[in-house]
């Protein structure tokens, strides 16, 4: 595996990842600008987020501020250097930061103290999945600190919701979280459901629904029906982009379960912002670009 050719590769997921949404996105986002109606602070948020969509491509400008936690998903062939993966992979992150694609955000939890090239405890995670392919597939997501506050874990029964331990409380778990987020985080918001786990399982599947297409629907009848019903009722609850109210308050909802003990039942809700920040490449033994994906 070339270091080199790989660093590079790396390098430039982590800029397009912050610089440049992605199609889909992009494209949720033009469809909602149509349904608001003119004149409304709904119809200005959307019109000026797109704004900046195509200020930050043209200009190779991170989306945000905020660039977030990094989160890096890899799935390689069995046998894979990961340790050398691992670390053409801080390399990366640690000239993106230096080049100011990156902010420097992470931060010390005992002193305050930042870390200048974004390389520390936890970060960047890095996820290594081996298998039987030859290829490697790396996927990113920059998951920003606003949408990460409102993000939120259930156990149910919950009385206070009503909700039990059934798909019908799902539902109330991810009603409640986005009428406690109130355009929080972002809005329109992407919303990924975890369903089952423990407390750490359950979250990071709930992430890991955001990498997931927009346009793309659960395998699982019952979850896609879900997630079209709820995306159609939170967008009915007039909250809207940034909470200033309108028919957009989310992107939409993406839904996965996994299996649980007896005595849990967990639902693990992880909202993203409207800047949905997450981009994949396949590469090659050598670690050469083949294609992009999304």
């Amino acid at each position: 595996m070339s270091k080199a050719l790989l660093e590079r590769n790396l390098f430039e997921l982590i800029r397009r990842t912050s610089t440049d949404l992605p199609r889909d996105v992009e494209r949720a986002l033009k469809q909602a600008l149509k349904r608001e109606e003119s004149g409304t602070h709904a119809k200005w948020c959307l019109d000026k987020m797109l704004e900046t969509v195509a200020v930050s491509r043209s200009g190779n400008l991170p989306l945000c501020q905020d660039t977030g936690t990094l989160i890096f998903q890899f799935r390689v062939p069995t046998g894979c250097d990961t340790n050398a993966l691992a670390a053409a992979t801080r390399n990366a992150v640690s000239r993106a930061t230096r080049m100011g694609f990156l902010r420097e955000n992470t931060v010390d939890s005992v002193t305050g103290a930042a870390y200048a090239t974004n390389i520390a405890p936890g970060a960047p995670q890095m996820i290594f999945i081996q298998g039987a392919r030859k290829t490697i597939e790396v996927r990113l997501m920059m998951k920003g600190g606003g949408s990460e506050n409102v993000s939120k874990q259930y156990s149910l029964p919950d009385e206070k919701l009503g909700a039990g331990r059934d798909l019908a409380g799902v539902r109330s778990c991810v009603v409640d979280a986005v009428l406690q987020a109130q355009g929080r985080g972002c809005a329109p918001g992407i919303i990924g459901v975890g369903i089952g786990g423990d407390r750490v399982s359950g979250m990071a599947y709930a992430k890991k629904q955001l990498f997931r297409r927009l346009d793309d629907r659960s395998p699982v009848h019952a979850l896609a029906k879900l997630e079209d019903q709820l995306t159609k009722e939170l967008n009915g609850l007039d909250i809207g982009p940034m909470g200033l109210g309108g028919a957009t308050t989310v992107l939409g909802v993406k839904i996965g379960a996994l299996s649980r003990l007896p005595a849990s039942f967990f639902v693990a809700i992880s909202y993203m912002c409207w800047s949905l920040r997450r981009r994949g490449m396949l590469l090659g033994p050598e670690g050469g670009r083949l294609r992009w994906l999304y």
